[in-house]
């Protein structure tokens, strides 16, 4: 059968034009979506501005779907979510991008980054321990070991945290020593519960040498070695905390007091307080120099005059209190009611107070029940701030 040529010259032209409209439908249509992109994430971001979340989230969801590859509205809508509380829907988000096979390098980091947040927000510790972790050698590496360090305080894994606050400190990120002592500390509290004060005491001389200046491996150490028997030793581990860390002696001038009268010290430590109250007054201070003037031969009436000294210098309603409990009142009958109304009214003024968050308690904490933060106690009374 011969070919006949005048079919290839009538298809030609039309193949052409078949090709050249497809072509301009795929390109109108292109234009069509990527006009729609944009404009759903402009709406998205004016949402955002706004503090309209709902509508923004809308937004970036209807942007998404017309673009899926692209990784920013991914990221905007994983954060918004977090931001609302709605944790489950930023993991899913952020997932998803870490299954994405074209994602860079960079990319991936920081999704992996995001998920770790979304876990440490949603309280799913494990999840976000082994998020964080994977961030190891990483830009974000920095950031993970801080989350990481907050994460194993809040479960309170002190051993974990104890070695992530090594790394810190020898990496040069700042001075965790201190941080490192305390995760120490708990650790020999939680042997002493199990009956293993060895350990205790091990880790509490560890504390000391991590951080010299530190009041609370000292102080621990003291309390644990005066338990075991030796108070002499207990004395030796306060002495020389004073000069170290001075700032912290109204919390032990007590405990200084009764480990001197226990060993018969009494005249060395009251001399290192009076100097100590001269240079710094404190009704801490000087209720241990009360206690061991007594304790020396001095009548309570000539030792409360101390108070009476701490009057003239601070205008303290403590001390007043404390004065007058040892005075005979001219209407004696009356001193009970007077002295059950001063004691109640000092109470908010004997509590301690976090620096950090302004919460107040009766005791001294080394970490503050409401804001977590460590040291930020003063070992004052309210009234003396």
């Amino acid at each position: 059968m011969d070919f006949d040529v005048s079919w290839l010259l009538l298809g030609l032209p039309l193949a052409f034009v078949l090709g050249w409209t497809a072509s301009r439908f795929d390109l109108r249509q292109l234009r069509m979506e990527n006009r729609r992109a944009p404009k759903a994430y402009f709406r998205g971001l004016n949402f955002l501005l706004n503090e309209q979340q709902d509508q923004a989230i809308d937004a970036f969801i209807e942007a998404v779907q017309n673009d899926p590859d692209t990784s920013e509205l991914h990221f905007a809508l994983g954060n918004l979510f977090r931001r609302r509380g709605e944790y489950e829907r930023a993991v899913r988000v952020h997932q998803h991008l870490l299954s994405r096979g074209d994602l860079s390098a960079a990319d991936r980091h920081r999704a992996q980054h995001a998920l770790a947040l979304d876990y440490l927000r949603a309280g799913l510790l494990d999840r976000a321990e082994e998020a964080l972790l994977r961030l190891e050698g990483t830009p974000f590496e920095a950031e993970a070991r801080l989350a990481l360090l907050a994460n194993y305080e809040r479960s309170r894994d002190w051993a974990h945290a104890a070695e992530v606050a090594q790394r810190l400190e020898s990496s040069d990120q700042g001075s965790f020593a201190g941080r490192l002592a305390h995760y120490l500390c708990e650790q020999a509290a939680t042997h002493l519960a199990a009956h293993e004060p060895d350990k205790a005491q091990s880790l509490l001389e560890q504390a000391i040498a991590d951080a010299p200046a530190a009041a609370r491996p000292r102080m621990d150490l003291a309390v644990l070695l005066n338990q075991r028997g030796d108070a002499s030793a207990a004395l030796r581990v306060l002495d020389d905390m004073v000069p170290r860390a001075p700032a912290s002696l109204p919390m032990i001038a007590g405990q200084l007091a009764q480990l001197a009268i226990t060993c018969g010290h009494g005249q060395p430590v009251l001399a290192t307080l009076k100097a100590h109250y001269e240079q710094s007054p404190s009704i801490d201070v000087l209720e241990a120099i009360v206690k061991l003037e007594i304790h020396l031969g001095e009548s309570s009436a000539q030792a409360s005059t101390w108070y009476l000294r701490h009057l003239e210098r601070e205008p303290s309603l403590v001390a007043a209190a404390k004065w007058i409990a040892g005075e005979k009142l001219e209407h004696g009958q009356f001193h009970p009611l007077v002295q059950r109304a001063l004691d109640h009214a000092v109470k908010p003024l004997t509590r301690y107070r976090c620096a950090a968050c302004g919460f107040e308690a009766k005791q001294h904490f080394w970490q503050c029940p409401g804001c977590q933060a460590w040291d930020s106690y003063p070992a004052r009374r309210v009234e003396e701030l």
